[in-house]
């Protein structure tokens, strides 16, 4: 099956981004709710679909660092089904071309996805709601 990425433009479907967030970050990750939605109405959102089923989300927003990808999610049984390949490139392929400086904040599981698209690692290891991550800067 063909994977679809669309941004979201509807609340009931954004309502299912944070559906797949929830089961990832706070059912799976053991991330604090409170932690986990914020910057919702600055951000422009995206969601995966596999056939008729919703798969993954990812987000980005403009900070006074430069462009934040983040919330990458996927939903378990569609891990390692290039869901969220299509997802990162749908990301960067919606952010203007003056933005040269894109950032990511990676968990350690997922810095090879973002290697293959020109990321690179930057920084000490630190940890966001108790997940040691990366910072990752993409220039173009």
């Amino acid at each position: 099956m063909s994977i679809i990425v669309e941004k979201i433009t509807d609340n009931s479907i954004l309502n299912e981004a944070f559906n797949i967030r929830k089961q990832v970050f706070v059912i799976e990750q053991k991330v604090d709710e409170r932690e986990e939605y914020e910057f919702e109405d600055i951000s422009t959102h995206f969601i995966a679909k596999i056939g008729d089923e919703y798969a993954g989300t990812a987000r980005w927003r403009k900070t006074e660092n430069g462009v934040k990808l983040e919330r990458f999610a996927v939903l378990e049984k569609f891990r390692s089904s290039g869901v969220g390949s299509a997802l990162l490139q749908a990301v960067i392929d919606d952010i203007p071309s003056e933005h040269t400086y894109l950032y990511l904040h990676a968990q350690l599981t997922a810095m090879g996805l973002y290697a293959k698209y020109g990321f690179t690692e930057t920084g000490p290891m630190f940890e966001e709601a108790g997940i040691k991550h990366f910072k990752m800067v993409l220039r173009r």
